[in-house]
């Protein structure tokens, strides 16, 4: 880790970084200025980030709207004041302490018909500008009916309630990069597999049950519901965008931030960030991967900025095509495809990254682990099995026996189960190769000006894997498992306890194995008529 990124993370952390005097007038700001912003998804992982970003980034924004839905036992009203606690909005709150002024929120659930959203609602929202479709179900195993309504159902009518907007400047639809999966060549195109009309039509007539039975058959080579249901939203915006101003954006696999708002922070525990918990608390110890593949992953505050400068582009070319009948402009220019990826400017293969997150892992470990860092990989299914039996199931339901024993509640062994879940579902990403192409990201990047580039900076060639890495994992410790910094002199005292605890259990187990081994060769060769 460089000086120079350590102290951009402290000044991160503290607020004090600046940014140079500008010498140019932002483009996307004054875009940005009066305009009234719908986002749905606000609360989530990257919709959280979207809207401090927005708030901070420009204080001329008219009104700010977000959809919140009740959840888990609260109302809509208690998550959205509970949303804005979290450390994430920090500077924001110091920057512009009376942003709460601009932000109305709507209670509407994504999931129910026409997102859930009363007249009233709809008549407030007649003069949106801009509109950033972020909310989706990310659950890899969601039953299809249920994870259609917000994936694909929920675009339709955003799109057709966008049509009765007047002044709408811009949609931005948040897909994903893996969405058209199926292809090993992943272009900033419109790929048509799927008909989303064919698909809804069939939704329609049937019930959740025979759906279920028709996965295998709806999915295809399609991995699962999500990436699936995906592919059918960007058909979606295909079929029903007509002359809107429209564009997609496909993230590839989005972890913790870079710089912005504050360096790592994350609150989501899929993908990576999942593989980098577990193994760093010492749970994981085995993952079917092919280390010589790229691992595409993306820093959230990059996605976010990508989708910010994407309003704006297919506003600007609206803007320019406003004498020529619009739906007539062929699909890729008229809704254009931003591939958010790295491998293409700045890749790291699957090898280096989990190589160097074991290291500051071991750097920097937390107070809260359960057992050494060990991680298996293996490009075998057979192996990785295996090791899952050996050093996951066995020692769990040793754990659990134990644990019922002596009074206390067995918890490992469903730990596993949804380690193990999470881990299916990286597995065929990790164990896969893609080849994606960013040619319109390239070009966006080229058509913003210098103050913008600064401001809304998503070229991944300005990564330092190294220093990224780095405050990744320091992230993940800070806000995930609530470990701060100042523990990691104990955490590395009780980390060499726990591995000189850890190879004795090894050259016991070992010896015992060899043991038995002996005996049984033995106890065969006592039965072989030869030994006589």
């Amino acid at each position: 880790m460089t000086s120079e990124g350590n102290n951009a993370y402290i000044n991160d952390i503290l607020g004090l970084s600046e940014s140079p005097p500008p010498k140019e007038k932002s483009e996307i700001i004054e875009f940005l200025s009066h305009t009234n912003i719908l986002i749905t998804g606000g609360t989530g992982f990257l919709g959280k980030l979207l809207v401090e970003k927005l708030l901070r980034i420009c204080p001329d924004i008219e009104k700010l709207y977000i959809t919140v839905r009740p959840r888990k036992g609260k109302t809509s009203l208690e998550r959205f004041k509970q949303n804005f606690d979290d450390v994430v909005y920090d500077r924001l709150k110091r920057e512009q302490p009376n942003f709460t002024n601009k932000v109305v929120m709507l209670e509407a659930d994504i999931s129910q018909d026409e997102c859930g959203l009363s007249p009233k609602d709809k008549k407030l929202l007649i003069n949106t500008n801009i509109i950033f479709h972020v909310a989706a179900d990310v659950r890899f195993d969601e039953k299809i009916q249920d994870i259609a309504n917000i994936n694909v159902k929920s675009t339709k009518f955003l799109l057709l309630f966008a049509k009765t907007l007047p002044n709408l400047k811009a949609f931005v639809h948040v897909s994903t990069a893996y969405s058209n999966c199926i292809h090993p060549v992943i272009d900033e195109i419109h790929y048509k597999d799927i008909d989303a009309d064919k698909f809804l039509t069939l939704l329609d007539i049937m019930d959740n049950e025979r759906l279920q039975k028709m996965i295998p058959i709806l999915l295809d080579k399609w991995p699962n519901t999500y990436v699936y249901t995906k592919a059918i939203g960007e058909n979606v915006i295909l079929k029903y965008s007509d002359d809107l101003p429209v564009c997609i954006v496909r993230p590839s696999i989005v972890i913790s931030t870079s710089k912005e708002p504050i360096a790592a922070w994350t609150n989501n525990l899929y993908g990576f960030t999942g593989v980098c918990l577990a193994s760093g608390v010492g749970l994981l110890h085995s993952l079917l991967c092919r280390v010589e593949y790229k691992a595409d992953v993306i820093p959230a505050d990059y996605v976010v900025n990508t989708m910010i400068a994407s309003a704006w582009d297919v506003a600007n070319i609206k803007a320019a095509n406003k004498l020529v009948q619009y739906s007539k402009i062929p699909d890729k220019e008229r809704i254009p495809v931003y591939n958010c990826v790295s491998s293409c400017q700045n890749p790291i293969t699957w090898g280096e990254i989990l190589k160097k997150s074991e290291l500051y892992a071991s750097k920097i470990p937390t107070i809260k682990f359960v057992w050494c860092y060990m991680l298996i990989i293996t490009r075998y299914a057979f192996l990785h099995n295996i090791n899952v039996l050996i050093f996951h199931i066995i020692p769990s339901v040793i754990v659990d026996t134990i644990a019922f024993l002596i009074g206390r509640k067995p918890m490992l062994l469903n730990t596993y189960k949804k380690i193990h879940k999470f881990g299916n579902v990286i597995h065929y990403f990790s164990s896969r190769q893609w080849r994606f192409k960013n040619d319109n990201v390239l070009k966006l990047w080229k058509k913003m000006n210098s103050v913008d580039q600064q401001n809304f900076c998503f070229h991944m060639s300005t990564i330092n894997w190294d220093d990224y890495l780095f405050l990744h994992i320091r992230g993940l410790r800070t806000y995930m498992l609530n470990d701060p910094l100042d523990t990691v002199q104990e955490a590395r005292k009780k980390y060499v306890k726990l591995l000189i605890v850890h190879y004795t259990v090894i050259i016991v187990v070992s010896l015992l194995f060899l043991s038995m081994l002996v005996f049984f060769v033995s106890y065969l060769w006592s039965l072989c008529p030869l030994s006589h």
